[in-house]
């Protein structure tokens, strides 16, 4: 007979990886969501969140929108049909969209920049995508005192600094 008060087993749920460099070198002007054409292996690989989106941008080749150099680790249980890492990897979005935002990236200065991607209510891998335009050397400089200042009040509210 098995006891009442026994232990449950926690859900594991999906982990999101995050793209922290680009909020910190774009300005991130609007974001669009974007399914992921996938191998198997890949989900998961990102299920487990071994990808990295730091060095990976987004393009728009051949009416198609492609997101390029983002690694997704290979899973370590897969024995001969593992991924390439560093494969271009097709979004899907709706013509429309990818119309606009293929006209918007060709202005001076914008470009498509994956900011996160994780997995929706319905299980699917999604991609968000910003259109930001960079910051040039002072604007950095201005984002990290604003942080710094953030964390100074945060540290007085909380009591943990006297002055």
């Amino acid at each position: 007979m098995a006891k009442a008060g026994g232990k449950k087993k926690e859900a594991i749920t999906p982990r999101s990886i995050e793209n922290r460099k680009a909020r910190f070198d774009f300005a991130i002007d609007s974001t669009y969501e974007a399914g992921v054409e996938l191998v198997g292996s890949e989900v998961k690989s990102l299920y487990n969140g071994r990808a990295h989106l730091t060095d990976s941008f987004c393009r728009v080749l051949r009416g198609e929108l492609w997101l390029i150099n983002a690694d997704v680790e290979p899973y370590e249980k897969t024995s001969v049909f593992q991924h390439e890492r560093r494969r271009d990897r097709k979004l899907l979005m709706h013509r429309k969209e990818i119309n606009t935002l293929e006209r918007k990236s060709l202005e001076k200065g914008f470009a498509l920049v994956p900011l996160k991607m994780y997995f929706n209510e319905k299980g699917r891998v999604k991609v968000l995508i910003g259109l930001g335009k960079g910051k040039a050397h002072q604007d950095k400089r201005d984002t990290i005192a604003k942080r710094d200042s953030d964390r100074e009040v945060a540290r007085v509210k909380a009591g943990k600094l006297e002055m």
